[in-house]
């Protein structure tokens, strides 16, 4: 992948702040997020080409097919999600910062097909700390929160596999975490990137 931009993909559990990190990174650094592609149907208030790509299963096994993703998976045996690996090469061939928001399953993946990219992991402060945040979201029940918090331990043990992530930020304060992070990509990016 030939080109000056810098692909970043940002992993952390359920709970441990990543959606909102991955605003400030994209605002702060006028990235661009890679828009994923989705078998499941849209909901509402969900915009085609900005939220998700939404196709049909047999589109998304013909992109299979072809190799065209950087990464995929089928989530809970129902719907599929993928990265398409096109939007990502021509925005990193421009010279632009492309942002991947990634789970340790398809970061295995990029690592593998784009060893060049930047990988940044969101850990909680504690697991206490973000038991204690998964509960206070109030969205589930008390099974389901348990379910995310047995599978958030699976992913942060997962993330602490050698040459998977370049970096390991601790969300214990959001605007330092943040700003650790965009330190990290800004040390990263080439000295003729904007901001």
């Amino acid at each position: 992948m030939a080109g000056g931009g810098t692909l970043v993909m940002l992993s952390g559990p359920s709970g441990v702040g990543k959606t909102t990190i991955l605003h400030r990174i994209l605002g702060a650094l006028g990235a661009e997020f890679s828009v994923s592609a989705t078998t499941r149907p849209r909901a509402a208030g969900e915009v085609e080409g900005v939220d998700y790509r939404f196709v049909d299963e047999p589109t998304f096994q013909s992109m299979i097919d072809r190799h065209e993703f950087l990464e995929f998976a089928q989530v809970f045996g129902r719907n599929w999600y993928g990265t398409p690996a096109r939007p990502v090469d021509e925005a990193i061939a421009a010279g632009r910062t492309i942002v991947l928001d990634i789970d340790v399953h398809g970061a295995r993946q990029v690592r593998a097909r784009r060893p060049q990219v930047l990988g940044i992991f969101v850990l909680p402060p504690s697991e206490a700390e973000l038991h204690r945040r998964l509960a206070e979201r109030g969205r589930e029940d008390a099974a389901a929160i348990e379910r995310r918090f047995a599978e958030a331990k699976r992913e942060i043990e997962a993330a602490r596999e050698p040459g998977l992530y370049d970096a390991l930020v601790v969300n214990d304060d959001l605007d330092r975490a943040a700003g650790e992070i965009l330190s990290i990509i800004r040390a990263r990016r080439p000295a003729t990137a904007a901001r």
